[in-house]
């Protein structure tokens, strides 16, 4: 960002401010002439950023002052005796002041005060409250969420996160947004080369802004533009993201996003979910193992279905019953493309569909094209049974990314295995396996601790373990102290 030095008129300053901001040409940008203790003083802020009661309150105290309280130091005696303010600060740099304002923050200029500008934040945002997310919801526990703003989201952090060693690292992205990022994490457990490679990647970012938020930092950190699999965990749930801070995680807030950034995050972390630590470990243990199954029947079960129609030899005799009895109309390849692309099209319109329609567009989805699909032939009976357990175990998958990521898995798994049948459904998942193998998450293996295999934390990551005998960081964020 170029530099303006400020000049040594207070007109001059005062011109500047106003040039930069705009204040003639946007209705919101406010700028206040003052006279108080005998000096010119102007105040310039955002309309709907300002705690109006707390800058009448400032304004009223200065009002009552007397030129000779501001002498001999006026600047020391403003910041430090005569604005009864918690959040004040200074700035040197006119360009900078200036895009303090417009983050929210308000700057007052006094006249014979011409080397510094006085920054009272007194901003507040527009802001909903921290309602339990949608798509992470348990039975037991907590019901409280992240939001869209960042102060909001670092305070219920920290509230769960009371350790002298938290560190919250401020961080602006974006060339004309000014994003406020915060980097979050333990200093004396996470891997401090890990937070300073986060930190220095995160300074390259050369970009006009983040309009996607935490989505458009993601393509810069991840470096794999076209792999569908995530390589960042997501979470709008504080709990969640204070466990991964004590094992030594580095977490990523972005302003304006109710998702935090967990990095590093291998492959199984996409499958944990928080309802399994609420329960007892053998409840906990016996959900995972269902969500597991889930997961992974949500990519195999249409190819295998497929593999079996196609080829019935391939089934032991009490199995012979797998397939179709009937084909439809249409090759059964077609018919699986037809409902996957059909799945996707109801998911997307069920997204646009006010809640107050959202049970008409049930039955439409239900009655209308699935049952009269099948009446008419179109669709076997077969199909529709095994599209759903896939798509529920499509569901299943606690991470939305994840779940798309494997989504498109089993298109080509079903694409691979119409067209070369056995063969082709070995190799696909055989390549699968591979391309997973391959991928790394800030330095870290994705399938880790399966490949390369550790055994007590691929035991972990299997079994959800007591919380007594799990007093132990993974391994492979490389945590100062593991067992600590």
């Amino acid at each position: 960002m170029e530099k303006q030095a400020m000049y040594n008129n207070y007109d001059d300053n005062v011109q500047y401010m106003k040039d930069r901001l705009g204040v003639d040409k946007s209705f919101d940008v406010i700028q206040l002439d003052l006279e108080y203790a005998g000096r010119r003083m102007a105040l310039f802020m955002i309309d709907g950023f300002v705690k109006d009661e707390i800058l009448h309150y400032l304004m009223k105290v200065l009002s009552e002052l007397e030129p000779e309280q501001l002498e001999p130091n006026p600047f020391e005696k403003l910041l430090r005796t005569h604005l009864p303010y918690v959040e004040l600060d200074h700035k040197t740099d006119l360009n900078e002041a200036a895009d303090w304002v417009l983050a929210g923050p308000t700057a007052l200029l006094v006249e014979g005060i011409d080397d510094k500008i006085i920054m009272i934040d007194a901003r507040t945002y527009p802001v909903r409250g921290p309602q339990e997310p949608d798509i992470e919801r348990v039975v037991r526990g907590s019901r409280d969420g992240y939001v869209e703003t960042i102060v909001f989201n670092t305070a219920l952090t920290r509230r769960r996160v009371r350790d002298r060693s938290l560190r919250m690292e401020y961080l602006q992205i974006g060339r004309r947004s000014k994003t406020d990022v915060c980097i979050c994490y333990l200093e004396d457990v996470a891997d401090l080369d890990k937070v300073k490679h986060l930190k220095e990647t995160l300074q390259l970012i050369d970009t006009d802004a983040l309009p996607m938020a935490e989505k458009t930092v993601e393509e810069f950190l991840s470096g794999q533009h076209w792999s569908p699999y995530p390589t960042i965990r997501y979470t709008e749930r504080p709990d969640t993201a204070a466990a991964h801070i004590y094992e030594g995680h580095i977490l990523l807030m972005i302003d304006g996003s109710p998702s935090v950034m967990i990095t590093p995050a291998t492959f199984w972390h996409h499958l944990q979910h928080a309802e399994e630590y609420r329960q007892k470990p053998s409840v906990g243990a016996y959900l995972r193992f269902v969500r597991f199954f889930a997961v992974f029947a949500s990519i195999f079960v249409l190819p295998l279905y497929y593999l079996f129609s196609i080829d019935a030899s391939l089934l032991p005799e009490q199995l012979k019953y797998i397939g179709p009895t009937e084909l439809g109309v249409l090759p059964l390849i077609v018919q699986f493309l037809i409902a996957e692309i059909g799945i996707d099209t109801l998911r997307m319109a069920a997204i646009h569909t006010p809640s107050a329609l959202a049970t008409a567009l049930g039955l439409v989805a239900a009655i209308l094209i699935g049952q009269v699909a099948i009446q008419v032939g179109l669709f076997s009976n077969e199909v529709v049974l095994y599209l759903a357990a896939a798509v529920i175990g499509t569901y299943c998958t606690p991470s939305y990314e994840l779940s798309l990521a494997n989504r498109l898995t089993r298109l080509g798994l079903l694409m691979v295995t119409a067209l070369f049948e056995v063969k082709g459904f070995v190799i696909g998942t055989t390549i699968w396996i591979l391309y997973l193998t391959s991928l790394n998450t800030f330095k870290t293996a994705y399938l880790w601790p399966f490949l390369p295999f550790s055994y007590r934390a691929f035991r972990d990551v299997i079994l959800r373990s007591p919380m007594p005998l799990k007093n132990r960081r993974p391994a492979f964020l490389h945590p100062q102290d593991p067992d600590r």
